[in-house]
């Protein structure tokens, strides 16, 4: 009985920190495009693409407001897996560049297919692109460019394996609409052109059958 009671309790918490996550006002919108520090502590602000919170005065760039979840506190945005921002540190201590990196990997992994470069990568993960870049080699052995770039190619091999589109579509998939400069990149990537591994592929399953 008292377990039942403990998990509505723990519920209804839960209902309450959804409730004031939505609390968007007119107010609370402008203090964020204009980084007011004024209102430091009495909110804080996520963006549910990056993961990460963000003090009103943050000096990076003003997301998407269908993006934005609002907090009362900075224990109810860690609560809800949101992550410090790097640049105005709302806890008031630094996040681990371990931690860091993987909320920029996790983003590269969900929008590969979008236009990404280092400097867009480092305006969303609110840093700046050369210690992006100098970071997330640190701590993955290659840049982000590479990583991007091989997120890609694995993505394109999924594809060419499992479905019959053709090259030129699936560089559009994999967000490299420029053909010719994706044959290139995947060869380089993988010693062979897409059709090349496409072939190579469909021969090894008949040798399995």
């Amino acid at each position: 009985m008292s377990d039942s009671i403990n998990n509505e309790l723990q519920e209804s918490e839960d209902h309450e920190i959804l409730n004031d996550a939505n609390m968007m006002t007119n107010e609370k919108w402008q203090a964020i495009i204009d980084n007011d520090a004024s209102y430091n502590n009495q909110f804080f602000y996520a963006v549910k693409t990056t993961g990460i919170f963000c003090k009103p005065s943050c000096k990076s760039r003003v997301p998407k407001k269908e993006n934005v979840r609002i907090f009362l506190n900075a224990e109810q945005a860690l609560h809800a897996n949101f992550r410090p921002c790097k640049r105005c540190k709302p806890t008031n201590e630094r996040l681990p560049d371990s931690e860091w990196v993987a909320l920029i990997t996790e983003y590269i992994d969900k929008n590969f297919i979008e236009k990404l470069t280092l400097e867009t990568l480092a305006d969303i993960a609110h840093g700046s692109p050369y210690h992006l870049h100098r970071t997330f080699k640190k701590i993955k052995g290659i840049t982000p460019v590479e990583y991007i770039q091989q997120v890609r190619v694995n993505a394109a091999k999924k594809d060419l394996i499992q479905t019959n589109k053709a090259i030129a579509d699936i560089s559009i998939c994999v967000g490299m609409p420029n053909t010719p400069y994706f044959i290139t990149l995947f060869k380089k990537k993988t010693g062979h052109t897409p059709a090349q591994y496409r072939q190579l592929r469909q021969m090894s399953k008949m040798e399995e059958l």
